[in-house]
């Protein structure tokens, strides 16, 4: 395990020049148009917000989706590039995966959808909440997660430092449902679990 003192976990804002306010969007290198389309807007329900040539090369259109709370995820597509559903794995600098957050509503509904669309996928108990991992048309490591308990946004820092307090306070490996929901008692809010189905728990499954 880490040395945890080294680089302690905490959710004040470090001492540091600039301060970010949140994630404004993230950009990726995408295939074509249509099958992009297809996976994010078509399957994971994301609206097409915006369309416009890429400013820094004009060959290639720049699709901007909306992820469902106004944070925007973005790809540079070419209709001349085929998707690649083997896509690519390693290396410094990549990216490894992206997740989105769905409702625990919607859990098993987004499985069967996956399931309909012919997208294979695992399911995993991540100890702090509850994931679905598959792949995008290119290949792409795609996460969809729901949360255990109802998290407060405004306060999903603070639950998540706590919830690391307790496990390190444990000398547990990974943070578990009761580090997480000893946080949130901890922290005066109340506890509200969502109904999720049963899934393999721990670590493992994502390359």
């Amino acid at each position: 395990m880490p040395n945890e003192s080294q680089n302690p976990v905490t959710a004040e804002r470090p001492d540091s020049p600039v301060h970010t306010t949140g994630t404004d969007h993230i950009t990726i290198w995408g295939s074509n148009e249509a099958d992009t389309i297809e996976f994010y807007q078509d399957l994971l329900g994301m609206p097409l917000v915006l369309r416009q040539p890429n400013l820094d090369d004009p060959s290639q259109t720049h699709l901007f989706f909306d992820t469902g709370d106004g944070r925007i995820l973005t790809f540079f597509v070419s209709d001349d590039r085929p998707s690649n559903q083997r896509g690519q794995r390693g290396g410094t600098g990549a990216v490894h995966h992206l997740c989105f957050s769905v409702d625990p509503d919607d859990y098993e509904d987004t499985m069967q959808a996956l399931e309909d669309a012919g997208h294979q996928y695992n399911v995993f108990d991540r100890g702090i909440f509850h994931s679905i991992y598959t792949t995008d048309n290119n290949g792409l490591v795609i996460e969809l997660s729901t949360d255990k308990y109802e998290v407060p946004d405004d306060r999903r820092g603070d639950v998540l430092a706590k919830a690391q307090e307790l496990r390190e306070a444990d000398g547990a490996e990974y943070a578990k449902d009761e580090h997480l929901r000893g946080a949130i008692e901890a922290l005066g809010l109340e506890l509200v679990e969502h109904d999720l189905p049963d899934a393999s728990a721990g670590v493992g499954g994502v390359e």
